[in-house]
């Protein structure tokens, strides 16, 4: 990679290597789905390389996402994780992660995947943008408002507009990168 690549991931190496091998990159798979939704909320007002040295954190702390052994958890499990984890020590952010994978559960069941339900945003295929500065990229979008209503409305919590672009942008259902950068037509 040239020195083209979208400016906020230049600032660590942890995120270079994000954003060359995962940021924009179509994610189908559930868990990992979950995953993002987890650490897109995690990381609301805080800098995503915060989120990114915990990951590994929250893979120990949240089953490596799976959902259905999350789902049979609640939030008295809140207190564990805050002394065992390397994770963000907020309890509301952490006890959504367990509603939200019963949330997520009702969802496969009426969609037959989380992918399904999500992707549905976006007809199935990812959104690729054109943008020449970072400064174009938006923090929100009309599709991220309507995921966000359509999940709140499921049970989802720490999923606003903005978590939801995020998310969108993480999964690959929107690719933001700047067209100067190697990563722009990934698809």
């Amino acid at each position: 990679m040239t020195d083209t690549t979208c400016a906020w991931a230049m600032n660590h190496p942890l995120e270079r290597e994000y954003h060359d091998a995962e940021w924009g990159v179509p994610v189908f798979d559930d868990q990992k789905l979950f995953e993002f939704i987890t650490l897109e909320g995690a990381q609301a007002g805080l800098s995503w390389i915060t989120i990114l040295k915990k990951r590994e954190g929250y893979r120990s702390a949240f089953l490596n996402y799976d959902l259905d052994a999350l789902a049979a958890l609640n939030e008295d499990n809140v207190a564990t994780v805050i002394e065992n984890f390397d994770v963000v020590r907020h309890k509301g952010k952490i006890a959504s992660v367990y509603s939200n994978a019963r949330a997520a559960k009702e969802l496969q069941e009426e969609f037959g995947s989380l992918s399904n339900a999500l992707w549905q945003f976006v007809d199935g295929k990812p959104v690729i943008n054109r943008w020449s500065a970072m400064d174009q990229v938006p923090a929100s979008s009309e599709v991220s408002k309507e995921m966000s209503k359509f999940l709140k409305k499921r049970g989802f919590k720490f999923v606003g507009e903005t978590i939801c672009y995020a998310f969108m942008q993480a999964t690959g259902m929107v690719n933001d990168h700047l067209t100067s950068c190697p990563k722009a037509n990934v698809e």
